[in-house]
């Protein structure tokens, strides 16, 4: 999806795990975010981001990256690899890291190590969990499917944390049961 949007927004829309929300700008997206504690903490984090976006309703365009991300949240296997993320500020390490994410196909993880092994730099697993970690754009960027070594969760920055993390996962059909730290892949 290629488009221009003048006016920065975001917007707040419901899903299986609960009120994401997604940030718009001239050259596509800016942000999203997977559920916060209220719609309240949800705006507040937008506004402090991006304080010249608006909520509003959202362009066709956003309005179908919205859609995307409920039905990912239902199970169905959907890729953003189309979706103009805008990155402007993003250090070059985190987009070449979101790129490789973006490539990971629902159902389906790499580790924090395949990740800087892909990258040529075989011993920057902790930089990619730290480029991760400052992912703008859950679950576009699908920063959940990236694991430890030996199929251990990790951590996960969003809200809620590691349980979020698991859901997502589970939605996707990729644990067959979670046992502790350690996940069973399917």
């Amino acid at each position: 999806m290629c488009t221009v949007m003048s006016t920065p927004g975001f917007t707040l829309f419901d899903t299986e795990i609960g009120r994401c929300g997604i940030a718009w700008g001239a050259r596509g997206i800016v942000g999203a975010c997977l559920p916060e504690a209220s719609d309240d903490v949800a705006r507040a984090r937008f506004r402090r981001r991006y304080p010249h976006a608006v909520e509003t309703t959202p362009p066709a365009e956003i309005r179908q990256v919205c859609d995307a991300v409920v039905a990912l949240t239902r199970g169905e296997p959907v890729e953003f690899t189309d979706v103009t993320l805008d990155m402007d500020g993003v250090p070059d390490f985190n987009r070449q890291v979101y790129d490789i994410a973006l490539r990971i196909p629902p159902g389906a993880t790499l580790t924090y190590g395949e990740i800087a092994t892909r990258l040529g730099q075989p011993g920057a697993a902790q930089s990619v969990g730290q480029a991760l970690g400052q992912n703008p754009f859950p679950p576009i960027v699908p920063c959940h499917r990236i694991l430890m070594a030996g199929g251990r969760i990790g951590g996960f920055s969003a809200p809620g944390g590691i349980a979020t993390k698991r859901r997502l996962l589970a939605i996707e059909s990729v644990l067959a049961k979670a046992s502790g730290d350690q996940l069973t892949l399917i």
